[in-house]
């Protein structure tokens, strides 16, 4: 019963759409509105205001992050426990409750879980994002490749346990699950490029 008041509380955690929390706090217009539509880091800077990008990935990530502390800390050696927690919070950004069960793309959540999971696994993530960011300009392929790189790491590791590797591996597919229309628009030359203007479609990754 413990457990599985954790992983609801997870869910509803993750469920806290910061974007509008920040958005709301600062005065700024619904992320769900412009943009994307989508509730995240990535669409609330489109206003130009930094302080509620900052503040909206802060939240994301934190919250990715307390839920799997918790988890770990009061159920050690039940690993699977920490598992469905991962997976919960980061469903909950996804899915969130608080919003008719939609949501960002993930991306900022699912850092904040891996750096719980294993850090190292977790900055292997973040500098796959900013590498890939840095270079190419395309936040959509920056989060592809740093979840195919957080799930190549946590397979080749041979010390972290195997519902850890699996928390890595469920996330990155919902990951690329979510970002099926960035892949078109990228194929289709129409994806938006950090900081750029947009050539086509709305659409670009959404932490």
């Amino acid at each position: 019963m413990t457990a599985l008041l954790f992983v609801v509380g997870a869910y509803l955690l993750g469920s806290i759409p910061f974007a509008i929390v920040a958005s709301k706090a600062l005065r700024l217009p619904d992320p769900r509105t412009y943009g994307s539509n989508n509730p995240g880091a990535t669409n609330v800077l489109r206003t130009g205001n930094k302080q509620a990008a900052i503040l909206t990935l802060a939240g994301d990530v934190i919250k990715g992050v307390v839920a799997v502390l918790l988890a770990r800390h009061f159920f050690v050696g039940e690993q699977w426990v920490v598992f469905l927690v991962a997976v919960a919070v980061f469903l909950g950004h996804v899915f969130s409750v608080f919003l008719h069960f939609k949501g960002g793309k993930g991306v900022a959540t699912a850092l904040g879980v891996l750096l719980a999971l294993n850090w190292v696994m977790g900055l292997v993530a973040l500098g796959i994002w900013l590498a890939v960011a840095a270079i190419f300009r395309y936040s959509s392929v920056a989060a592809l490749a740093a979840a195919l790189g957080a799930s190549i790491f946590a397979l080749l590791s041979s010390s972290m346990p195997n519902p850890y590797v699996l928390a890595a591996v469920v996330m990155a597919g919902l990951l690329i699950w979510r970002h099926t229309s960035n892949i078109k628009n990228l194929i289709a030359g129409t994806e938006t490029r950090i900081g750029g203007g947009k050539r086509g479609s709305e659409e670009e990754d959404d932490a």
